[in-house]
């Protein structure tokens, strides 16, 4: 009866013991893809322009920090901050120096360094330099959208 009992006492204690078995998943694709969104995010601003590269690449309840911490929230509202005149002839580039997913790999983010340049009212061109902060949602269809940038 001992030895049942032992035996019984012994099964229930590695029971609940079990830890449970994380499989670790190959995060690296994901951060490629992300890579990759970034860098046709940057082309399309580049070569269609900024208004609708932010916009086609916005997540639909995207949120941007501008001047003076002012945040603009909604796909809608970040097209019609960037349809302002100013932006039209604004160019922008830049470079993410880190990307990072999360374990599951439906979000990311990346940062790095940008450079906007935009004539002023007199029309002279200036130039702003800065660091940027993207969080990236990885969309049902299986592309990437901005949630925060």
């Amino acid at each position: 009866m001992k030895k049942i009992a032992l035996t019984l006492l012994t099964v229930a204690f590695f029971s609940c013991n079990k830890k449970e078995v994380i499989t670790q998943v190959d995060l690296e694709p994901f951060k490629k893809e992300v890579l990759k969104a970034e860098e046709d995010f940057k082309t399309m601003a580049q070569t269609k322009g900024i208004p609708e590269a932010f916009y086609t690449f916005a997540d639909s309840n995207a949120v941007i920090k501008r001047e003076n911490d002012t945040l603009i929230i909604g796909k809608e509202n970040i097209k019609l901050y960037y349809s302002d005149q100013k932006y039209q002839s604004a160019k922008v580039t830049w470079t993410p120096n880190h990307v990072d997913v999360s374990n599951d790999g439906t979000m990311g983010y990346t940062y790095g360094n940008y450079v906007w340049s935009i004539k002023d009212f007199q029309g002279k061109e200036r130039e702003f330099k800065g660091v940027f902060h993207t969080v990236w949602k990885k969309q049902s269809d299986g592309s990437w959208k901005y949630t925060w940038d």
